[in-house]
């Protein structure tokens, strides 16, 4: 099993990995780009500054992993799994996520402009001050991810699970909010002028400003 993605010369060249599995190996300051990994394990890696653009995961783990600094840009991941990982300050500018796990992940600091999310899990997340506006994120979990002061503004969150998230100073005028799951939601902590609501929703809505509804 290889040590490194890379050659020790740190000449930059693609790369292959299938089924691989890795611990508490230091892959900081690497250049990672344009590579392919199907099925690989990572456990409690570091991957402080690296370079991952247009890398492609698919059906991988990452867990406890290390992504402080590093860049993602372009990147594709399908059906791959980041829990408690670190993203702090990482740049993940139009990278794709496709029913991926990334539970408990934490993005403070991230950039994360023209991400695409499909499906999948972002509960217990931290994207405290993200900019998602306009993203279509039909159907993603978000239970209890701290969403606080995010941009959701004309955001599409159909169906999407927002089970007691945190969305104090969130705003999501002209966010679409028919169906998601907003048990538990601080109604009265965020922005929704002209967010489409279903009827479920606006009752609560009108009884977090003390609303009777008979």
């Amino acid at each position: 099993m290889a040590s490194y993605l890379v050659s020790q010369t740190g000449v930059h060249t693609m790369f292959q990995y299938i089924d691989q599995e890795y611990t508490e190996v230091d892959f900081s300051q690497r250049d990672l780009r344009e590579g392919e990994l199907r099925g690989c394990v990572f456990i409690r890696c570091r991957f402080r500054g690296a370079q991952l653009d247009e890398i492609e995961t698919t059906g991988c783990q990452f867990v406890e992993c290390d992504f402080t600094g590093a860049t993602f840009n372009a990147s594709m991941h399908e059906r791959s799994a980041f829990t408690n990982c670190k993203f702090g300050g990482a740049n993940l500018f139009v990278s794709k996520f496709r029913e991926c796990k990334m539970i408990g992940s934490d993005f403070a600091k991230a950039q994360l402009d023209g991400i695409t999310i499909e499906q999948g899990d972002w509960s217990y997340t931290n994207l405290r001050q993200t900019n998602l506006g306009k993203q279509d994120l039909r159907n993603v979990k978000f239970m209890e991810a701290d969403l606080s002061e995010c941009n959701l503004e004309k955001a599409n969150l159909r169906e999407a699970d927002l089970t007691r998230a945190l969305l104090g100073r969130a705003r999501l005028s002209g966010s679409d909010l028919r169906g998601a799951k907003m048990d538990g939601v601080d109604f009265r902590a965020m922005d929704v002028k002209g967010a489409r609501m279903d009827l479920a929703q606006a009752a609560a809505l009108a009884r977090a400003y003390g609303a009777r509804i008979d």
